[in-house]
């Protein structure tokens, strides 16, 4: 298996903007889905050094969708990027931990009644419920991306938390985990974690990636999970 960073830069870089506009200018690939949406950014792939006339095009494209200029790259990319993202104006805005996981070797199976959804739309409110006010409309986009699988977790036959999984270049990207008031610390997202990277691997994933907040709670939860920090992905937007 090759670095599981590289893998994870390319892999994230070829899923992004499914779903929506999505031009690639060098090693950027940025995607555009509707006014004031989060997705609204572009990721590195890693493959090549970031140029200037890169960031250009992107920038150009970011105007005319009204959207600021946002980019996401893994730490490996940041050292030879950051002097052009400088002197462009663009400063860093936020940090997540990545984490992978092999998937050869796997967690036990959940022991919660963890289940595939096939309702979008309903998917989406109850993960709303989990991330708070303002969040369905992000969330019913993530619900429609072409390729994502969605997933409930249940306790005593109600929700209690959601998540979502999707495959590219056999990598097993995991995010869209949120747990509902009132279900939380019922082991919702260590069962949303285990089933999600057992259906990764029954569908030939090779490796399991996600995205963390530095010491948050669902941190803890992924590292129990087995997963291991790999890198950093810093976000950076250019000040308007």
């Amino acid at each position: 298996m090759s670095d599981p960073a590289t893998r994870l830069a390319h892999a994230e870089a070829a899923a992004h903007g499914r779903g929506g506009t999505r031009e690639r200018f060098g090693p950027l690939v940025a995607a555009y889905h509707g006014p004031d949406l989060p997705l609204n950014s572009a990721w590195h792939d890693g493959s090549a050094p970031l140029t200037e006339a890169d960031l250009l095009a992107f920038e150009a494209f970011s105007t005319a969708h009204g959207a600021p200029a946002t980019l996401h790259l893994l730490a490996p990319s940041v050292n030879e990027a950051l002097p052009l993202l400088t002197a462009r104006g663009y400063a860093l805005t936020y940090v997540l931990h990545a984490y992978t996981h092999d998937l050869r070797d796997l967690p036990p199976a959940p022991t919660l009644d963890v289940r595939r959804s096939d309702d979008p739309d309903g998917w989406a409110a109850h993960s709303a419920l989990g991330f708070g006010p303002g969040s369905e409309p992000i969330m019913r986009v993530v619900a429609h991306l072409p390729g994502t699988q969605l997933y409930q977790a249940h306790v005593d036959g109600q929700v209690a938390g959601t998540a979502a999984l999707g495959l590219t270049e056999g990598v097993a990207a995991l995010f869209g985990t949120s747990t509902l008031p009132g279900r939380r610390g019922l082991g919702a997202q260590t069962a949303l974690l285990a089933a999600r990277l057992h259906a990764a691997h029954a569908q030939g994933a090779e490796l399991a990636s996600v995205f963390a907040t530095p010491g948050s709670a669902s941190e803890r939860n992924i590292r129990r999970a087995g997963f291991r920090l790999t890198t950093l992905r810093l976000t950076f937007t250019r000040n308007s």
